[in-house]
């Protein structure tokens, strides 16, 4: 494999050498994610049936809405610099020329869009951890679909990244509306998202 894509902090090398190798060499079963989140190597079980209904639902809008050239991936890889981490979001939509090549991961920094759909075990990775991370890395929009969220499912748009932060541009509750701005200019329903 090649070397890592992800900036380690100075003086820690080493570290960040083991981090990847021991993700590259994961063994998890079929269907877990395995990431690095804030420098910890973390394996989560398959989604639930309602987490994959919502991606799939997700991702059957976008693909009316972004360019040709574009590609909504569900299980890639994306290496967030500078915070020891190694994402697989639920989906994320960057240009499909990002993606092409070797490896088995690509910049988050070359993602136009990050879904993340909270699980009720991992939720904090997701809230917390993976925001600030996307943030860092530049990512321009992070959508983080929340059912779990205090017993009201809900949907935060992230945007705006500067200095390590997002700006939220928008929080609504699932039944009501949110939208995508250009160059997505997609009003969701979230209503249409299951919550168990």
């Amino acid at each position: 494999m090649g070397a890592p894509t992800v900036d380690p902090a100075p003086g820690h090398d080493r570290e960040w050498d083991d981090l990847v190798r021991i993700w590259e060499e994961t063994d998890a079963p079929e269907g877990c994610k395995v990431e690095i989140i804030e420098g910890i190597v973390t394996v989560s079980p398959p989604p639930s049936k309602d987490h994959n209904t919502t991606a799939a639902l997700l991702q059957r809008r976008l693909y009316h809405v972004v360019p040709e050239d574009w590609g909504i991936f569900q299980t890639l890889a994306v290496s967030v610099p500078g915070r020891g981490g190694i994402h697989v979001p639920d989906l994320v939509v960057m240009p499909c020329a990002a993606v092409i090549g070797p490896g088995n991961r690509v910049p988050a920094e070359e993602a136009r869009l990050v879904v993340e759909i909270t699980s009720k075990a991992n939720a904090d990775h997701d809230r917390i951890g993976k925001v600030r991370g996307y943030a860092k890395a530049g990512v321009e929009l992070f959508l983080l679909l929340d059912p779990w969220h205090s017993g009201r499912p809900t949907a935060t748009l992230y945007g705006e990244p500067e200095g390590g932060t997002y700006r939220v541009l928008d929080t609504v509750e699932y039944g009501e509306k949110l939208t995508l701005p250009e160059p997505f200019g997609l009003v969701l329903d979230t209503g249409v998202f299951p919550v168990s």
